[in-house]
């Protein structure tokens, strides 16, 4: 191979690597992949960006994680934190 295919190769390679510079961006990532969901990665560092200390949003999604009965891990998570309730009891809500 040559020297720019190999080249190419190796950014390909980089390129594909997360990069995490602040805090908060770290967060977001454990975030996405408790939930399973690192499509919305961006969501969840800009959360935890937003949020300041992210330990809630982990614990939240800790526990959302470890329950096997939910399918959406992603679009539960963002409903309890955002508090919005289709009538039924959430226990994650607080008033």
């Amino acid at each position: 191979m040559t020297n720019a295919s190999n080249y190419l190769k190796e950014l390909k390679k980089r390129a594909g690597a997360s990069r995490v510079y602040k805090k908060y961006q770290l967060d977001g990532l454990e975030i996405a992949d408790l939930l399973n969901d690192r499509t919305h990665k961006a969501l969840y560092i800009r959360l935890a960006k937003e949020r300041g200390d992210a330990s809630e949003l982990r614990h939240i999604a800790g526990t959302i994680a470890e329950n096997s009965r939910i399918k959406n891990k992603g679009a539960y998570f963002m409903t309890v934190i955002t508090g919005k309730s289709n009538g039924s009891n959430n226990p994650h809500h607080k008033s």
